[in-house]
């Protein structure tokens, strides 16, 4: 029975993060924001095919890292307004699960369609076939800490004054490592980057829902 409520509650965040609610986009948002950075990214730094090949992969992971901070305001504060958590917690289900669930649904809604619109994005940067294959492997490698991060700072962030513009502020100054070894990646010899993101993706993951259900009880 429990299993029951527990997949019910990952297929209703997975629903309300993919397709939106309260006025929120949705995951289109971050997609079109990731594309746009892509487009626009082109005519910043002129049409140099040598130059876009180069730094294009660190556009990739910097628009996939800005793109990742848009859901945060939706992620925990509505649920927390609504009461849900403390209805949960009557049920029996702890805030670390609840977290840990809602981790999964915000990777599942932002980590593949964005390593898919990772494709046209590279094409539009011009990067060759071993960039994107880095990318790609950088991205499944990573996003899972950049997910980690975001709800951890929205567990953090919710119920603050401001708390949504609060949320941005922290989250990229705690993405930047994942940033440097996903890039890092990219470099020749620089595979390590890819095993160094993975490690901190697992360690990020295993911590968030401790530290998410924590902050969720301080602010109660």
């Amino acid at each position: 029975m429990k299993g029951a409520a527990l997949l019910a509650i990952l297929r209703r965040d997975l629903r309300l993060l993919l397709l939106g609610s309260g006025g929120g986009g949705g995951i289109m948002l971050p997609i079109l924001f990731f594309l746009a950075v892509a487009i626009i990214f082109p005519f910043a730094v002129g049409p140099d095919p040598k130059l876009l090949a180069r730094v294009g992969g660190g556009v990739i992971w910097l628009a996939a890292l800005l793109a990742a901070i848009l859901p945060l305001d939706r992620l925990i504060e509505p649920d927390r307004e609504a009461g849900l958590f403390e209805q949960w917690a009557l049920r029996g289900i702890s805030e670390e699960v609840i977290v840990a669930l809602r981790l999964l649904a915000h990777w599942l809604s932002f980590a593949p369609p964005l390593m898919l619109a990772t494709l046209p994005a590279a094409a539009l940067l011009g990067l060759d076939a071993r960039t994107i294959t880095l990318v790609e492997l950088g991205l499944l490698a990573g996003t899972p800490g950049l997910a980690a991060v975001g709800v951890a700072v929205a567990t953090i962030t919710a119920g603050l004054k401001g708390g949504a513009a609060l949320a941005g502020l922290l989250f990229i100054p705690l993405c930047v490592p994942l940033l440097i070894f996903g890039a890092g990646a990219l470099a020749i010899g620089g595979e390590s980057g890819l095993a160094l993101a993975g490690a901190a993706s697992l360690v990020l993951v295993a911590l968030t829902p401790f530290a998410g259900a924590a902050a969720l009880r301080a602010g109660r």
